[in-house]
């Protein structure tokens, strides 16, 4: 049996943490740059305000007091997120987190009949122990679970635990969910599966495995498997990414040259960063720019350019190196820049890289390489002391001065209560 613990409207949720005045109350948390919604309370859900809707549509609801905006509070969100898995991972013999929000518990050897009491005690413990309200869903699969615990969060009924633990449970809720919320049924395929006739859950698992096959291949025949309660075969891959990508969308547009190398070495530094942090290296690193395509009376301009490494890397300095070099095969004067970003491609595994032909090189990069783990050590000790600076105490020259963040909107952030001793809460 498998236990998806789904944290309800996550981000809204953290804000709450800290600001009980916004409980009742309609919320929503915004994207980078206070662009789209990205989070609601339920109390916006019903105000009709939908997921990405951007801001400036529905800016007079907040300038009229019927909605709290939110900007995006990345470092909060992360810091609650661990500690409602640590507690998971403390009750369950394993954990397997799938994203800021959610997680799945394997529930073998443990006894049946006490997981509906272990779930409850984890849905009050979360709440009491970080204040962030969850809803679990048990079934025999990953992807039925997801189903349950769309009922434990829809139904107060189930008081944040749905249990499909029998076959009747199993073939009402899929007879309850349209086809486009299963999981793994992409937005591409949900259309053609209704064209065929397939509406529910409920459709598609009584079609027969070979019209499914025929039609939807591997993906939905495993997807059709786990639906019938059974554990589709999940083949061993390398779960190293094939890219990381830093990028972001700035407050103001940017036309200055040097202001922009400062943005294109942050990015990249940032993807030298999460490169070491999962033991990878790469070959390519390309740089990109936007100009700002809501603006008609603008010239437009989309470039980008790919450097290729000789020999993977992953220390700060050649990653900014190659994406400098490639922004100056780019840059044009006369735009006015939206958006800049970083992409490093080509990913293999630091304990894999060739390296250069005759080696000449191979002692510089060593060098360098104990040089960016030295920076990760100090900023990670920057970042957990509260420092302002945070992850970026320890830069490169061509880096700006300053947290990552710097130059992003975010009008309506709260408060860093837990990461930053500069933003303690107040006791008045």
């Amino acid at each position: 049996m498998f236990a998806l613990v789904d944290c309800n409207n996550f981000f809204v949720s953290c804000e709450r943490v800290f600001r009980p005045e916004l409980e009742g109350k309609a919320v929503v948390v915004l994207s980078n740059n206070d662009g789209c919604v990205v989070s609601r309370s339920n109390e916006s859900k019903a105000m009709g305000i939908n997921m990405c809707a951007p801001f400036y549509k529905i800016k007079h609801l907040a300038d009229a007091g019927q909605l709290v905006a939110c900007s995006s509070n990345y470092a909060l969100y992360g810091d609650l997120s661990n500690r409602v898995m640590s507690i998971l991972a403390d009750t369950v013999p394993k954990i397997e987190i799938y994203s800021i929000d959610e997680a799945f518990l394997h529930l073998e050897g443990i006894d049946p009949e006490a997981v509906p009491q272990i779930c409850r005690d984890l849905v009050t413990k979360v709440r009491k122990w970080v204040g962030v309200p969850v809803s679990i869903g048990v079934a025999p699969t990953k992807t039925l679970a997801k189903i349950a615990s769309h009922f434990a969060k829809k139904y107060k009924g189930y008081k944040g635990v749905c249990m499909m633990d029998t076959e009747d449970k199993r073939l009402k809720a899929l007879e309850l969910t349209p086809i486009d919320d299963v999981w793994g049924i992409g937005r591409r395929i949900a259309p053609k599966m209704v064209e065929k006739g397939v509406k529910t859950a409920l459709d598609f698992v009584q079609r027969p495995r070979e019209w499914v096959n025929a039609n939807f291949h591997v993906n939905g025949v495993r997807t059709w498997e786990e639906l019938q309660g059974r554990v589709g075969h999940e083949e061993e891959r390398d779960e190293r990414r094939k890219s990381i990508c830093t990028s972001r969308s700035f407050a103001d547009m940017i036309e200055d040259e040097k202001e922009l190398m400062l943005r294109v070495s942050d990015f990249a530094a940032m993807c030298a960063q999460k490169l070491r942090e999962e033991n990878s290296a790469a070959y390519d690193v390309t740089t990109f720019m936007f100009t700002n395509r809501f603006r008609d009376d603008l010239a437009q301009y989309y470039p980008s350019a790919t450097v290729r490494l000789e020999v993977a890397a992953s220390s700060s300095q050649e990653i900014v190196g190659a994406a400098l070099k490639a922004f100056r095969t780019i840059y044009r004067q006369g735009y006015r820049y939206k958006k800049a970003g970083v992409t490093v491609g080509n990913i293999v595994s630091a304990d894999s890289i060739q390296s250069s032909l005759f080696g000449f090189d191979d002692g510089l990069r060593q060098k360098q390489d104990r040089l960016s783990k030295v920076m990760d050590a100090v900023n990670a000790a920057a970042e957990a002391s509260g420092s302002s600076s945070g992850r970026s105490m320890l830069r490169l020259a061509t880096q700006r001065p300053g947290h990552y963040a710097d130059g992003i909107r975010s009008d309506f952030r709260s408060r860093l209560y837990t990461t930053s001793l500069d933003d303690i809460i107040e006791v008045h």
